[in-house]
Parts: structure tokens; C-alpha cells; sequence
């Protein structure tokens, strides 16, 4: 079967973690051998990262940017679970946030060309096959994070999440040639929005 690298994104509350698991098992359903992973990542950069947006430390914007680079090439090389180490292992790897997620986010608050720059090398190591970006009105998503979560991290305002989108469509529209991405409709129920995606990923 054709090994695939998916990268999930949208802003919080969109519903890309739901995505991703239901994509995971309709793919091994489908026999693939299946990776699922995230950023920021579960490692000790990534675990610094999740402190800083839960307030548990504090960091400047674009430390949490240049902190976000680090992750992102560890996510990439490491040699016990980085992605091309089970690329190499034969699966098909879908990723909740990959480099669009730091153009959009640290876009807001530090120059984006500077964030594409910094990422350049994770860009030039490992494109996605597909970016798919789940649109959801920063409004419905923010209504989701208020009825789910016990606290709001740092990015997680409705002013800061209307310019992330807005920061994301400014990344897909400044790299559509270099990359492949499509926009689902993530205000439609969970079931419509997977068919949605399989019918992308059959695609490819």
C-alpha cells in the first residue's frame, strides 16, 4: 500500500484530534500500518512548549517560536520515534500539527516569514503528502474549548484564534505552490467532515 505522511490542522477546537483518530481506523481498516503522533511532541522540548501555554513557565514569542523549530526536528530525527525512523519502518504517519501550525500561531506575534525561514529545514527534510486544514469558525471553536476544557492556554482567546486563521490562510496562499493543501469544512458534523478527508486521501 502507498505510504502516506498526513498532517492535520486548524486552530484549536477545530476537531482535528477526532479526525485523526477516525482517519488512523478507517486506514488500518483499509491495511495500512498506521502512526499517529502530534506536536508539540511528548519529549522534553515538547514538554517545555505544553508548560509555557498551560502558564506553568513563561517565554518570550519568539523563544516559543525558535522552541517550536527544535521540537519539530527532533519530531523529525529522532532515532528512537521520529517520523522518518517509522517512515523507514513502513507506516503511514498522520501528525495532529506540523510546521503550517507555527506559520499560523508564532505568525501572529513574530514575522511569518521569519517562522517559514526557521522551519525551512524541516520543510526541506519531510513535506506532507497532504495538509489537511479543518475550518472552523473561531467562534464554534471557542464555544467547544469552553464547554471541554477546565482551563484556556495561552493562545486560546477568540481575538488570537480569529488572526491564527486568518495567519493560516495567509501560509496556504504564500506556499500553495509548494505544497498540498485542502481546506475541509470543519462546522459540519464529525461524520460528514471524515468523509470529507477519505474522499481527499482517496485522491492520492
Amino acid at each position: 500500500m502507498k505510504q502516506l505522511f498526513i498532517a492535520f490542522e486548524g486552530i484549536d477546537g477545530s476537531g482535528k484530534s477526532t479526525q485523526v483518530k477516525l482517519l488512523t481506523e478507517k486506514l488500518i481498516a483499509a491495511g495500512h500500518k498506521v502512526y499517529t503522533t502530534f506536536e508539540p511532541t511528548d519529549s522534553p522540548i515538547g514538554s517545555l512548549i505544553r508548560n509555557i501555554f498551560k502558564g506553568r513557565m513563561t517565554a518570550d514569542h519568539k523563544t516559543i517560536a525558535a522552541l517550536n523549530v527544535a521540537d519539530r526536528l527532533d519530531h523529525l530525527h529522532n532515532e528512537i520515534n521520529g517520523i522518518l525512523k517509522k517512515k523507514e519502518e513502513g507506516y503511514t504517519i498522520i501528525t495532529d500539527r506540523y510546521y503550517f501550525s507555527s506559520y499560523a500561531y508564532h505568525g501572529v506575534h513574530v514575522d511569518i516569514d521569519w517562522v517559514i525561514a526557521a522551519n525551512s529545514m524541516s520543510a526541506a527534510t519531510l513535506r506532507p503528502d497532504i495538509n489537511i486544514f479543518i475550518d472552523v469558525d473561531p467562534e464554534v471553536s471557542m464555544q467547544r474549548l469552553n464547554s471541554t476544557r477546565g482551563t484556556i492556554e495561552l493562545y486560546e482567546t477568540l481575538d488570537n484564534l480569529k488572526q491564527v486563521r486568518g495567519k493560516f490562510l495567509e501560509a496556504f496562499d504564500k506556499l500553495k505552490d509548494e505544497e498540498k493543501i485542502v481546506t475541509i469544512n470543519g462546522n459540519q458534523t464529525v461524520a460528514a467532515i471524515a468523509s470529507d478527508v477519505w474522499k481527499e486521501l482517496e485522491k492520492l
